[in-house]
């Protein structure tokens, strides 16, 4: 691929996402060559800016929108004194299809990994102080996953937040240790939610 440059930088690009070695993205930069109309790579590239440039963090729960607030934080049939903190995004949208949960959300954006190098300071706990102070919280649900770094997260929590009057659960069992939120199925998910304990 080194006498087509720009085939090979395309390969290049869609190498930088999570999971997609050498081979598959250069299958993917053939198949935009190849298969794409040029009205299919127009889209593409729109789709692309949209995303980077129209969502955003919700200065609420930091949660992805395209709106000033999250939808889910504008809704007013929501109980607001009940969080449930996640990793990313991506568990928000899990737990919501089991239909059954009806507080609020804060999402961290990341999970504390000291050996990636990433602190607390690095991930979106500061605004969490900050709405269990302003926004009368009475318990909090910690929902991050069975993993190391999600279970250094949760005790991390745990300490922080154990003497600030606020209820703190952790989702039950039924979720696979070292499994993320995002690929459980809404049974399980909902065993797990329905199964939450106290944190002593």
């Amino acid at each position: 691929m080194k006498d087509l440059k720009p085939l090979s930088h395309l390969a290049n690009c869609f190498e930088k996402l999570s999971g997609v070695g050498k081979k598959t993205a250069s299958r993917y930069a053939f198949n935009i060559v190849e298969k794409f109309s040029e009205a299919d790579v127009e889209e593409f590239a729109r789709a692309l800016l949209d995303c980077k440039y129209k969502i955003k963090n919700c200065p609420s729960c930091g949660m992805l929108t395209d709106k000033e607030t999250c939808d889910i934080c504008r809704d007013e049939e929501r109980d607001p004194n009940v969080l449930i903190v996640v990793r990313d995004t991506k568990d928000v949208y899990a737990i919501e299809k089991t239909h059954r949960y009806r507080g609020r959300y804060h999402v961290l954006n990341g999970l504390i990994s000291p050996l990636d190098g990433i602190g607390p300071d690095e991930i979106n706990i500061n605004s969490l102080e900050k709405r269990i102070k302003d926004e009368d919280i009475k318990e909090l649900i910690i929902a991050t996953s069975f993993t190391p770094s999600g279970e250094t997260t949760a005790l991390y929590l745990n300490r922080l937040f154990k003497d600030r009057g606020v209820t703190i659960s952790r989702i039950g069992y039924g979720l696979p240790a070292g499994g993320d939120i995002e690929y459980v199925d809404e049974l399980t998910l909902l065993k797990a939610l329905e199964a939450k304990q106290k944190i002593d």
